[in-house]
Parts: structure tokens; C-alpha cells; sequence
């Protein structure tokens, strides 16, 4: 019997088109602003002990899963949304997508993982210990990421001089962000008491 698949689903369009090689050239430049919007964002909801980085709403929603076994729904809603827009902004920094990141629109960025049911579905316990169980996965993370970042510079010159993303390329920076996510929703957005896979499908 298949194991049903992963709460947290993610994925990127494949952008089969010519990609903008100017906006490619000086993509750190350019995605300043929107990372001004972003940490703003962060540093707003992050400067209080409700949150832990990226402003996702942490210790709040930690408190209530442990004494009250509820999530409220704004909340989740603010955490998916923000994790959301966050991945826009990575995915755009990561070359995957040449539109500049919308602050509500999803566009080649696709997200999403249910809303639980924190009494049924969420042991009230395991909020405080499931950030330490997840340190495989940060391990592992690590060295994800140095390969990711290669692979994104040598994807920036292959833009500019064919303007496509070599898609096995492509294939291997989505599944980095996707296993991020799973992780985070994991361990600190509390979506879900399932043990991430360490995989990148």
C-alpha cells in the first residue's frame, strides 16, 4: 500500500520560455526591495517572543497547541501566507521565476499543507520537542543548501547565455525548498505531527 503523501505539498512552474537575462544579471540587486518587505515583515512579528524567524507565529501557537489544543485559524492563515511569500521571494533570489515576487498573487509558486485540527489531529505535546527532533534534517539541510547554491550560480550563467534553467538543475533547487518546507512546517509552524521524509521529491 502507497503512503499517502506529505501534508506540506510544494512545487514551481517550470518556466519553459526564454528567461530575462538583464533581470537574471542583477538579481540581487534587484530583489533588494522586496527582501526590505520581507524582513520588515520578519522583524515586525519576529521582535516579539510570538514568533521565531521569517515572522511565522511559533511560540504563540506552541502555547495553545500545549495548553488549549487549538490553532486559530488567523494564525495558520498568517503562516501559510508569509511561507508563501517568503517562497516567492527565495524562488525569484534562486533564478526559477524572472517575475518580481507579488506580495499576495502565488504565480509560478505553489504552496500548501491543511489546516489541522488541533485536538484531533495534533499531539499537544509534541510542539516542545519537535524542533529538536528535526536537527537530522538541519544537518542534512546544510550541505543541501551549499549544493543548491552552486548549482543556482552555475544556472545563472546558463541563463545568460541561453536564457533557459536547465531543467534538471531547476528539478534539484525545488526539491532543497521543498524539503525545507516540510521542515519548517514540521518543526516550527506546527502543521503537523508527520515526521518529514529526507527526500527531495
Amino acid at each position: 500500500m502507497d503512503e499517502a503523501p506529505y501534508p506540506l505539498q510544494f512545487s514551481v512552474d517550470y518556466p519553459d520560455r526564454d528567461l530575462n537575462r538583464v533581470s537574471t544579471l542583477f538579481r540581487l540587486f534587484a530583489a533588494i526591495p522586496i527582501l526590505i518587505v520581507l524582513a520588515t515583515l520578519a522583524g515586525h512579528v519576529g521582535g516579539g517572543p510570538a514568533a521565531v524567524g521569517g515572522g511565522v507565529l511559533f511560540v504563540s501557537t506552541l502555547l495553545l497547541i500545549v495548553f488549549r489544543q487549538k490553532y486559530p485559524r488567523w494564525w495558520f492563515d498568517w503562516n501559510l501566507e508569509l511561507m508563501r511569500f517568503s517562497n516567492r521571494v527565495g524562488v525569484y533570489l534562486a533564478l526559477m521565476d524572472d517575475r518580481y515576487p507579488s506580495t499576495d498573487e502565488r504565480q509560478s509558486v505553489h504552496l500548501d499543507f491543511p489546516y489541522p485540527d488541533a485536538r484531533h489531529d495534533l499531539n499537544r505535546w509534541l510542539p516542545l520537542v519537535k524542533w529538536f527532533l528535526a536537527i537530522p534534517h538541519y544537518i542534512v539541510l546544510i550541505f543541501l543548501w551549499i549544493a543548491a547554491i552552486v548549482v543556482v550560480v552555475i544556472a545563472w550563467f546558463a541563463i545568460l547565455f541561453t536564457r533557459h534553467y536547465p531543467r534538471d538543475l531547476f528539478g534539484f533547487v525545488e526539491g532543497v525548498i521543498r524539503w525545507q518546507n516540510r521542515v519548517f512546517a514540521y518543526a516550527f509552524a506546527l502543521v503537523t505531527d508527520r515526521y518529514p521524509p529526507f527526500s527531495l521529491a
